[in-house]
């Protein structure tokens, strides 16, 4: 069964890495393009899946980078904003284990302006899921108009969120004080353990799970990075364990597992609605071959997540 079009709408962002330079005054960096919601259509579309992104990207130097590396992966612009503001910026430090460390720039930026006008048109006819989260629905002034065009589309559309805390850019307590109304619009809440950590201190992941059930999110999947994934449907859980590989750094790992899930549901043709249908071992299967994605996203550098060819290669992430 070929998977129905998911939209994910979000920001495209130039992930900077900072790399060796060849004198001590000078600071090189590599820029790729990156951003929570760009990697999970970048993804998508290197699964198969039809992707269509919903960005407002700059005509800058970035942008013209954006567009390329997403056109390139199969990525349908069709609906994107050309915007006159410049591109977000972040700059990621990579510690010993891989893991970034960003600092942003991203003051009046092209992916934050957002109008109800520029979402009025957008047709969901096509559309099975959309997709969002991280600084979309946080930053003004466009994240209440993410969130109107959010309740819009889950009368067509399952929907599926990621919050990606930035607490750096915006201060946890903003992520807190809308996570129950986004539960009560998603369908999919899929987190990792640091956000999870920062949006409820100290709550075991079982009782964040219910917490998140109560307000209104049928699966809720937390990410926990080398120790696999908790996935809970409506209460049931199951855990799936993360694959074995040779890391080189983490950056859009989370982003790849949602794509992952995302598209095997979409494939099996389980991306309906409300998700009533839905079954635990649906989401277990689902979950297994997300963490393939992730593990392959992270045996390379940058948010780069593989094609389908490379997840059609047996056991490729423990060869990676």
């Amino acid at each position: 069964m070929s998977p129905r079009q998911i939209t994910v709408l979000g920001e495209c962002v130039a992930d900077a890495f900072t790399q060796p330079a060849s004198t001590s005054n000078e600071l090189a960096l590599r820029v790729l393009p990156g951003g929570g919601p760009a990697n999970t259509a970048v993804s998508l579309a290197r699964l198969g899946t039809p992707a269509r992104f919903l960005a407002r990207l700059s005509g800058d130097v970035f942008g013209r980078l954006f567009r390329a590396h997403l056109e390139t992966s199969g990525v349908d612009l069709s609906s994107a904003v050309t915007a006159v503001e410049p591109s977000t910026l972040a700059v990621a430090e990579l510690d010993a284990q891989g893991q970034a460390a960003f600092s942003f720039h991203a003051q009046n930026t092209a992916d934050w302006q957002w109008t109800a006008g520029e979402l009025a048109q957008v047709d969901l006819s096509q559309t099975a899921c959309v997709h969002t989260g991280s600084l979309a629905l946080v930053q003004k002034p466009g994240a209440p108009v993410v969130e109107e065009f959010l309740a819009a589309a889950a009368s067509h559309a399952t929907i599926s969120i990621d919050p990606n805390v930035r607490p750096l850019l915006v201060h946890p307590d903003v992520y807190r004080a809308r996570l129950t109304h986004w539960c009560g619009l998603a369908d999919v809440l899929r987190l990792s353990e640091d956000d999870l950590e920062l949006l409820l201190p100290g709550t075991p992941p079982e009782k964040a799970c219910d917490i998140w059930h109560a307000a209104g999110a049928r699966l809720v999947v937390i990410t926990q990075g080398a120790d696999g994934a908790l996935a809970s449907l409506a209460g049931e859980r199951i855990h799936v364990p993360a694959l074995s590989t040779s890391v080189v750094d983490t950056v859009g790992a989370g982003d790849s597992f949602t794509a992952g899930l995302l598209h095997h549901l979409g494939a099996q043709g389980l991306l309906v609605g409300r998700l009533a249908e839905l079954r635990l071992g649906d989401v277990a299967d689902a979950c297994r071959f997300a963490a393939r994605v992730a593990a392959l996203t992270c045996s390379v550098a940058g948010p780069n997540p593989p094609w389908r060819s490379r997840l059609e290669e047996p056991a490729a992430a423990d060869r990676a």
